[in-house]
């Protein structure tokens, strides 16, 4: 099995090294979201990728046959993944749809060029 992480290491992105102190606060501007995803989703697993590559901690709830889904649903209005819930306040929550919007807000969010 071996080789099948040799193989693994070119198709999986190296996630960025930052300084500590930088990556501590994408940390605490990444803890008011959460992505709503399905594991075998491709567009999924693309805004997974590109989560790891930009080396951003951010919750991931399964929302294929749990509480998320439900969740899902109530907040977003829609059962479509991948979403990602954004808490900008305790009153405020914006539902964010399709994995290329993702991937931009994302960028965004760690100030990476697109």
């Amino acid at each position: 099995m071996s080789w099948l992480k040799n193989i693994a290491q070119w198709f999986v992105p190296q996630p960025v090294q930052r300084d500590p102190v930088i990556q501590q606060a994408l940390d605490a501007r990444a803890a008011p979201l959460a992505l709503y995803h399905f594991p075998s989703c491709p567009y999924c697993l693309k805004v997974r990728w590109h989560l790891h590559r930009l080396n951003l901690h951010i919750e991931l709830r399964d929302a294929q046959h749990n509480e998320h889904r439900q969740a899902l649903l109530a907040g977003g209005g829609i059962e479509q993944v991948p979403c990602l819930r954004i808490a900008t306040d305790a009153a405020q929550v914006r539902w964010l749809y399709e994995s290329n919007d993702i991937i931009h807000y994302l960028n965004q969010v760690v100030d990476y060029p697109n």
